[in-house]
């Protein structure tokens, strides 16, 4: 399992929340399981865990823990944390750390960011240990966008905005989001209302595709579908990313 895309699907699980509501003003908490399938194999390869918590000052704090089951540390081993702040009003971020163990490797991500009317621009401070390296880099870097950006957290909760129900199919949101490297741009695509079949229930869903591409319009993940309750919460029920071999599929845990 490529980094990249296991990281891309588990940040993707929730991008089209609604509108906050009275409900969701309170600590929220949402289980996954991440399940590989390929051919006859079917196995939970690992799970993911994201807590919202809201603060008296106007911000919330939302983090993201990652692990693969110890099968597929065998494989590629994957402990991964991300934390962010930002605006409960305006869900734009202040700050956004990733935390990753992956493979024997370690990076330490920090992004600062500030906004000057239509700009928004970033300070970024990474830090790297390779599986084989006795010390750890440090490199720094600036990150500058027009219009809005998030990180690939805090998007989450940001993107809770969207209204499916009153969408075109086909009709995109785009976004800008800062990593601790590079600036991309995410576009969600919405298809309109489809019956699937969870943990042997039926659900019905809203139907959504989305991509990540670089400054120059290259795509750098293959797109993702996700499917969202039709309810007013819009809590993503599935999330489906194709690998070189095989796929991965988040599932909530009801």
């Amino acid at each position: 399992m490529k980094r990249h895309y296991l990281l891309t699907i588990l940040l993707a699980i929730s991008i089209a929340f609604s509108t906050l509501s009275a409900s969701e003003k309170s600590a929220e908490t949402l289980r996954y399981k991440i399940v590989y399938r390929w051919g006859l194999v079917n196995k939970q390869a690992g799970r993911a865990t994201f807590n919202i918590s809201h603060r008296s000052d106007g911000s919330s704090h939302a983090s993201m823990c990652a692990r693969t089951e110890p099968w597929a540390d065998h494989v590629y081993k994957v402990r991964d944390t991300l934390l962010t702040t930002f605006n409960t009003k305006t869900r734009l971020p202040s700050s956004y750390t990733r935390i990753a163990h992956e493979g024997g490797a370690y990076a330490n991500d920090k992004v600062t960011f500030s906004r000057n009317g239509n700009t928004t621009s970033a300070s970024c401070v990474r830090l790297r240990r390779g599986k084989k390296d006795k010390s750890v880099s440090r490199n720094e870097t600036s990150l500058t966008a027009n219009g809005n950006a998030v990180d690939l957290l805090s998007s989450f909760y940001y993107l809770r905005g969207l209204d499916f129900s009153n969408m075109t199919s086909g009709t995109p949101h785009v976004i800008n989001i800062f990593s601790g490297k590079r600036k991309e741009v995410l576009k969600i695509s919405y298809h309109g209302i489809e019956t699937i079949k969870i943990d042997g229930q039926n659900k019905r869903t809203h139907k959504v595709t989305f991509t990540f591409t670089s400054e120059n319009g290259k795509t750098t993940s293959s797109p993702i579908k996700a499917w969202l309750s039709t309810d007013e919460k819009h809590i993503p029920l599935k999330l489906e990313g194709e690998l070189k071999i095989g796929k991965v599929q988040c599932i909530l845990i009801q």
